[in-house]
């Protein structure tokens, strides 16, 4: 092609982009000069939408600590950065207060604002594009009805190329029509409304599921863990990971509704999910997520057996020095205090990632559903070199969890310089 030629084609590419952006601006300028919405609905009509919120997980990322309720704000880590929830309050301005029935459907189903602009997959959308239209419905008729917060949105910490927006439209085009693909077995209405419940109204695959290089949901290992998203690791909760980890129906019902049970306590990003969500749902749907989780045919539990032989005399003496004071001096736990480590789910878990960063950087004081409440864990990571962090883990799953394999002390490093200590810390 002549050098002419090459020039047209690059002039009627910055035409295009032009009308683009000109248009993108007209759909913005026409979208904030909508008429403000007003809703009515009945109080029966209100509880139900409240309680499809909560089923939908809705304040967990709209309704930041201290916060007024739906007013955004909530910083949300992602693969490509911090995005942070939007304010859905009813404020025409800065909320959802402009949006009819069918622009909030097209939001919470395409990722797409009724401004236009698409809107970061962080919202998910993906999940919830198999939404039933009237639960769509009821949800927004409930946050119509709360009280307007005008409050402006915080600014996205993403970076070049992820801030480009029209980019999205790509990836929506490779990933969001993807269907979830069951993480369990099943026929029973109980296991179809569960898997509803599971897959689109709580978006559990958006944190459990493993993710592709591009941040999509990896569709052919359906909740089989994800320790890449944040801090802490999402666990395997398909049926053989809960098994492994020795969960049953009734340990996982105690776990949903009050994030307390003897197999672990509900903490970090888990813990408003169980606040927020879960603890509001009825026992029939609550019975529903766990036949969908485990199966129309669980597989048993499995047993973990104590483990008496010494493996490291110096893991032993860590644990005994600086956690029996509040785990008990053989792991049994303390009440309102300390959980038991006993086939504790995450010393029980192959991978021993939450173990490790729970003994590096401590855990705030949990307050649960109800007057449950546990202490603030101290982190060790200052007081602890790898080697001996690697020796306390080992000892404890070894001892408790039924997991032999020595942790390597590289592995204890490599989760301290990605965390809050850096490489400042003690080695």
């Amino acid at each position: 092609m002549t050098r002419v030629g090459w020039r047209r084609i690059a002039a009627w590419l910055l035409v295009l982009l032009l009308l683009w952006l000109l248009l993108m601006a007209a759909m913005r300028f026409l979208a904030s000069r909508g008429p403000v919405q007003q809703v009515a609905a009945t109080p029966q009509q209100l509880a139900h939408g409240r309680y499809l919120a909560a089923a939908a997980d809705c304040a967990a990322c709209h309704t930041a600590d201290g916060g007024a309720p739906f007013a955004g704000g909530v910083p949300l880590a992602s693969p490509f950065g911090t995005i942070h929830g939007t304010n859905i309050t009813p404020d025409p301005d800065t909320g959802i207060g402009r949006y009819t029935p069918d622009d909030f459907f097209q939001a919470m189903t395409k990722g797409e604002a009724r401004d236009g602009h698409q809107l970061y997959p962080a919202m998910p959308y993906v999940s919830y594009k198999t939404m039933a239209r009237a639960d769509s419905d009821a949800i927004y008729a409930y946050l119509m009805n709360q009280p307007a917060v005008k409050q402006e949105n915080k600014k996205n910490g993403v970076g070049f190329p992820f801030n480009i927006r029209s980019g999205i439209h790509l990836w929506n085009l490779l990933f969001a029509r993807a269907e979830a693909v069951p993480a369990s077995q099943g026929a029973s209405p109980a296991w179809r409304r569960g898997k509803y419940l599971v897959e689109t109204m709580g978006h559990c695959g958006e944190c459990h599921s493993p993710r592709g290089a591009l941040g999509q949901v990896d569709r052919d290992r359906p909740l089989g863990g994800n320790n890449e998203m944040g801090r802490f690791a999402a666990p395997d909760i398909t049926p053989a990971g809960l098994a492994a980890r020795g969960w049953n129906a009734a340990l996982l019902r105690e776990y949903l509704a009050t994030g307390v049970s003897e197999r672990a306590v509900a903490s970090d990003e888990m813990l408003p999910v169980v606040r927020l969500s879960t603890s509001r749902l009825s026992a029939d749907d609550l019975k529903a997520m766990i036949v969908y989780l485990l199966g129309d045919r669980p597989a048993p539990p499995r047993a973990v057996r104590v483990a008496n032989a010494a493996v490291s005399d110096s893991g032993r003496s860590h644990y005994l020095n600086l956690c029996s004071g509040c785990h008990g001096r053989d792991g049994e736990g303390v009440p309102h205090v300390a959980p038991s480590l006993r086939d504790n789910s995450s010393v029980r878990d192959a991978d021993p990632h939450n173990l490790i960063v729970a003994i590096l950087d401590g855990l705030p004081e949990h307050d649960f559903p109800g007057n449950e409440r546990m202490q603030e864990m101290p982190g060790f990571a200052q007081d602890l070199g790898d080697a001996d962090i690697a020796a306390l883990s080992t000892w404890l799953r070894h001892r408790h969890g039924g997991q032999p394999q020595a942790i390597a002390a590289a592995s204890v490093a490599e989760l301290r310089a990605s965390g809050p200590h850096g490489s400042s810390a003690r080695r």
